[in-house]
């Protein structure tokens, strides 16, 4: 007796960029189309100048899930730019909290908490190296390297 095996469902490259030809169900596309592997992007009103945000998997409302700013077109390079990013800090909360995880209170990343806390409305995050408060998401805070470099790359 014989068997005939499926099709293949491997990602493929279409000009350089990833695609896959696996289906992603469940609540993982929202009302715009956007698909994460395993994550589902939740268009939300940010403040105008945060892009995007990664909810660590113990979240309160949404783990393990990445906001969106509505206000930001989600077919645009822009957009999936920030998506891959996310997904790069999502990826190191999910498989390794010892790598990246954060509550309220600090950030903690490869085993150093960085003290985290709202100053003049804005979320704020204690450089340990420098002693100065940045705002989440400052180009220069360890995390947001490593993902910048990943990114990039």
């Amino acid at each position: 007796m014989g068997f005939k095996l499926g099709t293949s469902k491997q990602p493929y490259a279409v000009s350089g960029e990833i695609k896959s030809k696996l289906s992603f169900k469940n609540g993982l596309l929202d009302e715009d189309g956007l698909s994460v592997p395993g994550v589902k992007v939740i268009r939300t009103n940010l403040p105008k100048d945060i892009i995007a945000e990664a909810n660590a998997p113990d979240h309160h409302k949404d783990p393990s899930t990445i906001y969106l700013n509505k206000n930001i077109d989600p077919n645009s390079s822009e957009a999936k730019q920030t998506l891959n990013h996310e997904m790069i800090h999502m990826t190191a909360m999910k498989i390794s909290p010892n790598k990246l995880s954060y509550s309220d209170d600090n950030v903690t990343y490869e085993g150093n908490s960085y003290p985290r806390k709202t100053i003049s409305g804005k979320d704020m995050i204690k450089d340990i190296e420098t002693g100065e408060w940045k705002e989440a998401g400052d180009s220069t805070l360890p995390w947001e390297q490593d993902a910048n470099i990943i990114t990039n790359n």
